[in-house]
This record gives C-alpha cells, structure tokens and sequence, in this order.
C-alpha cells in the first residue's frame, strides 16, 4: 500500500458515508434548536423572562447547527475530491 497515494475508496463505501451525512444533518439542526430552546426554557422559567431567552437561545442554537452543518459538508467536499 503506497502512501503518498491511497487506492481509491469503493463507490458502495461512498454512497454509503454520503447516505450517512445525509441523514445526519437534519437531526444535526433539529437538535441544536432545540437544545437551545430548551435550555432558553428552562433559563425564563427561573429567570421568569418568557418567552426571550427560549427564543434567543433557539436561534443561537439552530444557527450553530447550520454552522456546524456547513463546515461538515465542506470538510467532505475536500475529502471526497480527487487528489492531483
């Protein structure tokens, strides 16, 4: 096995990693709203500030998520193109 230039992957092991990150990504967003929510939830109830920090925190929480979304897809995107 040469290491300067790995034998390419299998089309199966590859449609399976994108079918993976395709599943991923919806749970990805929909676990960061809602983390934040619910922590933003928990904070008005002690703090009795309803509804401000639950929709503070989910947005900051949902745009993290899209974040975190977009820097997965693009670190695939680099691992997935061709080496020169």
């Amino acid at each position: 096995m040469n290491l300067e230039n790995p034998e390419p992957k299998s089309k199966a092991g590859a449609i399976a990693r994108q079918f993976a990150l395709a599943t991923e990504l919806p749970f990805l967003i929909a676990a960061g709203a809602l983390g934040g929510g619910g922590i933003g939830y928990l904070l008005d109830r002690w703090l009795h500030t309803k509804p401000y920090l639950m929709l503070v925190l989910g947005a900051v929480g949902f745009f993290a998520a899209v974040r975190d979304m977009l820097r997965r897809l693009d670190k695939h995107d680099r691992d997935a193109a061709p080496k020169p």
